[in-house]
């Protein structure tokens, strides 16, 4: 359980129902949600060819190849086969490329569709699938209310696309990618902290139609009062820590972290390298000074925890994170994202790899919470203090191996999505968890510190 925190059941009458949707309209957003899905899956896979889709450039990830046939065979399976009771159109792709049959590190050994066969199977599954989105009712069936199944597609591409950008940053050679850098914003000198009132909120959900299993149900949660940083730490703040000797020092890290950071040399946040005087990074290709206001990203769960002891502070419980994004103290609710229930819009935050970097800390002011924290949702993923863990009356659905078969103390809770995340794949409710040596994801965090005598 979450320090400083309890918990109770929240029925459905606790948090305000969405109004019933028109058929039209669901199909509409379940047309759009799987076009740009698609749309960005073809740009991730056309931009390198031969032996950069095939190859495997880490043990960590799969060769963009496996990712793309493993699209369309979880959109045959749901859409095609769960929903509309279709035959399988090649019944050896399930076990071929079943995640938990085949480890990332020996997809490379498997006799996987060369690209341009998993390209004419994933397209030849997509057209079926819209003659089913075409032709389904959207209420009688919980897979199919409210179009869940098709949202859950979409997110299901959306976190591989995600997955494959991480494999092209880890790629060596020159940049396939290209994007516009995110609009530059005056030097950020609001607060570097906020208060967090205590009390009790409304975590999770149980109204949002196309929330996940592990966000589900909505329940009361209380935290203490605490204090929050404003903006995610940065690349400036980080590099104090390393200059202060902070990877020399055991009283920062966790027994398992500096056991950790010992035996693999680590020294600073993947992707850096000092030259002289200065900090570089390699970006996509690109080599650049590292930006000291950019949030910082790609360090571990043990690297943020060890900052922010550093620092005097801890990493926030993913209660905490919670109430702070979504916690509207003036109409005393819960809303969707920081700044309210509508959609994420180009002007609320950093998604859907519209660029290729995390924006300027304190950017986006419109995305602003109530409370005056800026950037939960966007740039980079959170770590937070908390284990993964089912929420009290969490149900798995529609397959355990979503969520269930990850809950327990090995993994560690990430909020907020990144700059590679897309709105469909990221909410003020969605969770996402890893182990906490994870490096080569698009994470970074911010620290708390608990409010005394409040």
């Amino acid at each position: 359980m979450d320090n400083a925190a309890v918990t109770t059941a929240v029925t459905d009458t606790d948090t305000a129902a969405e109004p019933p949707v028109d058929a039209e309209i669901l199909r509409e957003r379940a047309l759009a949600t799987l076009v740009t899905a698609r749309d960005r899956t073809t740009l991730l896979t056309s931009c390198v060819e031969g032996p950069d889709l095939t190859a495997q450039v880490s043990p960590l990830m799969s060769p963009l190849v496996w990712d793309l046939a493993h699209i369309g065979n979880q959109e045959e399976q749901w859409l095609l086969r769960a929903v509309a009771g279709h035959e399988a159109i090649r019944p050896e792709m399930d076990s071929l490329y079943d995640a938990f049959e085949h480890p990332r590190a020996e997809r490379p050994g498997l006799p996987l569709l060369p690209p341009d066969e998993a390209r004419r199977y994933a397209a030849d599954v997509r057209g079926r699938a819209l003659d089913v989105l075409a032709s389904t009712a959207f209420h009688g069936r919980r897979l199919t209310e409210a179009g869940f199944a098709f949202g859950m597609i979409a997110q299901h591409e959306q976190q591989h696309d995600e997955t494959m950008l991480i494999t092209h940053q880890l790629r060596k050679g020159p940049p396939a990618l290209t994007a516009p850098d995110p609009e530059p914003v005056p030097l950020f000198t609001g607060p570097t902290e906020v208060l967090v009132p205590g009390g009790p909120f409304v975590m999770g959900t149980s109204t949002e139609p196309w929330a996940l299993d592990n966000e589900r149900p909505a329940h009361r949660r209380e935290v203490a009062p605490f204090h929050l940083d404003t903006t995610p730490v940065t690349n400036g703040a980080y590099q104090a820590f390393i200059d202060d000797g902070g990877y020399d020092d055991p009283r920062w890290w966790a027994p398992e972290g500096w056991d950790h950071i010992r035996r693999h040399s680590v020294t600073a946040p993947l992707f850096w390298r000092r030259d002289g005087g200065q900090w570089l990074r390699r970006r996509f290709g690109v080599t650049e000074v590292v930006p000291a206001d950019e949030p910082v990203v790609h360090v571990c769960w043990y690297e943020a925890d060890a900052y922010a002891r550093w620092a005097g502070r801890r990493l926030p419980t993913e209660a905490e994170w919670e109430k702070a994004a979504r916690y509207d103290p003036a109409g005393d609710r819960a809303m969707r994202y920081p700044w309210g229930d509508a959609d994420p819009g180009p002007e609320h935050a950093n998604l859907g790899q519209r660029h290729l970097r995390p924006a300027p800390a304190g950017s986006y002011p419109a995305g602003e919470s109530p409370l005056g924290v800026r950037q939960l949702i966007g740039d980079v993923w959170e770590w937070t203090s908390s284990d993964f863990a089912p929420y009290p009356g969490f149900r798995a659905f529609p397959y355990k191996e979503y969520s269930e078969v990850f809950f327990g103390p090995d993994h560690k809770v990430l909020r907020g999505g990144s700059f590679a995340v897309d709105a469909v794949a990221c909410r003020g409710t969605f969770r996402n968890w890893d182990y906490p040596i994870r490096r080569q994801i698009f994470s970074g965090f911010r620290t708390a510190r608990s409010a005394e005598g409040c």
